[in-house]
């Protein structure tokens, strides 16, 4: 469509003043969504089916996409004033706005991390060769890929079919293998290092929410214990501000899942006096309270390697100063493969080409939704309307970031969703009803992801809530008992 476009210059981030091209905004987005398959990935019947009937293919409605851009951008007065026109990072704003308003959420999240990722280059936080694009480069996909093709369980299809046969045992044993692989090989990389000559103070665990982050913490310490390695646990969540400083949202929500929820400069300022044997006065933080309480003092013994858990642990201002040398960066994210084939077809009402993957965060939005459910109180819902916190969380300073890591962990198991299903179905089914939803209108993420995951939820073939509790068949200290329960991994102390 022809749009009136008012906007003349640009403030780059040195401030010189450019011409305003649309054209880049136009293969910003073509670009963002062939990383992930194209735009018509993103297809939703009702809410973006006439903006692909207006631009025919991915070009066109790539460029329809940046007439919507320029439209906000002149709806801004203060854009119209020549010397102040809009900077990179509000037309970069106004992108995803649009993108995201107008359901187009995998390419979003491309776009998001392709920004970030960037950012993180110029920044000097990570090196070109660090970069990892849209956060799932084919180098770290295809070997997860290869592995479920070989194991029959790379659609839902196939999966179904294991369930059904009654070959999920042969499943779950061969999956656990593999992450029990990835453990020893990422515990030799530590030794190896420290044998190198490098004096590891400090391993750091991240990646993003229900990844399996403790029950890896666990089991890679426990591998590295038998080395003869001593460890010191800090507990981050001590470091949160004060609830007064995190103001609620219009839902009387609040957005726990930036880094900046922590005080980072106090943080920063303990790691490195501990590294240099200093005793610290760690704050005590009471959730009960929503405050620090009081304080404890926390020294580092010479021979104590300080082991911190944290979603973004690999944010450089938390390790501001500190020599990258004394540290190992694993990263755990739930990245099971898992094509929607043709079973997903009829459910979606979509008609697409290729092949489409499921969604990583979905899987991970369940495991949290069931541990907010059981452990926290919170219901479900308010999981599912809290989630765009969590994904501006992670693709921000989390994904982006992941280039950083000595070793990298997968903690999506090819069982997860069956496993999953019967907390989320049936009589005793813990998931929102739709109607649930009515009065949160204006959230088109959570209503998205909420017709998504139920629509997958009723494709994949469960198992019994017998089989569940099985710990013959699902062993205790699976990543997944993190969230099911029935964990038999022993959480260690902190401090």
């Amino acid at each position: 469509m022809a749009v009136l476009n008012e906007i003349g210059k640009v403030k780059k981030r040195n401030h010189a003043l450019v011409k305003f091209d649309q054209e880049r905004i136009v293969r910003a987005i073509a670009r963002a969504a062939e990383s992930s398959g194209g735009l018509e990935q993103d297809y939703l019947d009702g809410i973006n089916d006439r903006i692909f009937a207006a631009g025919h293919d991915d070009t066109g409605i790539a460029r329809f996409l940046s007439d919507l851009v320029v439209v906000v951008l002149n709806g801004d007065p203060h854009h119209l004033v020549a010397n102040f026109p809009p900077t990179v990072e509000e037309i970069q704003d106004v992108v995803l706005h649009v993108l995201r308003s107008t359901g187009f959420t995998r390419t979003a999240d491309a776009y998001t991390c392709f920004r970030w990722g960037h950012h993180w280059v110029r920044q000097g936080a990570i090196t070109a060769d660090q970069f990892v694009r849209n956060g799932y480069p084919p180098a770290h996909m295809n070997p997860l890929i290869e592995w479920n093709c070989a194991h029959g369980c790379d659609t839902i299809e196939g999966l179904n079919e294991i369930v059904t046969s009654g070959r999920i045992k042969e499943l779950v044993d061969d999956a656990l293998d593999a992450y029990e692989s990835a453990l020893d090989a990422a515990a030799a990389r530590v030794i190896a290092r420290i044998e190198a000559g490098d004096e590891i103070r400090m391993i750091w665990v991240s990646g993003p929410s229900s990844s399996g982050k403790t029950t890896t913490t666990v089991k890679l310490t426990q591998r590295l214990r038998r080395e003869g390695l001593r460890f010191l646990m800090l507990n981050l969540d001590d470091y949160f501000w004060p609830l007064i400083e995190h103001p609620t949202d219009w839902i009387n929500d609040r957005n726990y899942e930036t880094p900046e929820a922590l005080d980072i400069q106090l943080l920063n300022t303990h790691l490195r006096a501990l590294l240099a044997g200093d005793q610290i006065d760690k704050p005590i933080y009471s959730f009960k309270e929503g405050r620090r309480v009081g304080t404890k003092p926390v020294r580092c013994d010479p021979d104590q390697i300080l082991l911190l858990d944290s979603l973004h642990g690999f944010y450089p201002p938390m390790t501001d100063g500190i020599d990258p040398r004394m540290m190992f960066r694993l990263y755990i994210e739930a990245m099971n493969p898992l094509y929607e084939s043709d079973v997903m077809k009829p459910l979606l009402d979509i008609e697409w080409s290729g092949e489409r993957l499921t969604r990583f965060e979905d899987v991970r939005l369940l495991r949290r939704s069931l541990r907010d459910n059981v452990h926290r109180n919170h219901p479900p819902l308010s999981t599912l309307l809290h989630w765009h916190y969590v994904r501006e969380g992670e693709l921000f300073s989390i994904i982006p970031l992941k280039g950083l890591a000595d070793a990298v962990i997968n903690g999506g198991m090819p069982f997860d969703l069956p496993v999953l299903k019967p907390f989320f179905t049936g009589e005793n089914s813990i998931w929102p009803r739709k109607s649930d939803l009515d009065q949160y209108a204006s959230f088109l993420d959570a209503r998205i992801r909420y017709n998504r995951v139920t629509k997958l939820l009723d494709a994949v073939a469960g198992l019994t809530m017998d089989q569940v509790n099985d710990l013959s068949l699902i062993p205790g200290d699976a990543v997944v008992r993190e969230f099911i329960g029935g964990s038999t991994i022993e959480i260690p102390h902190n401090e």
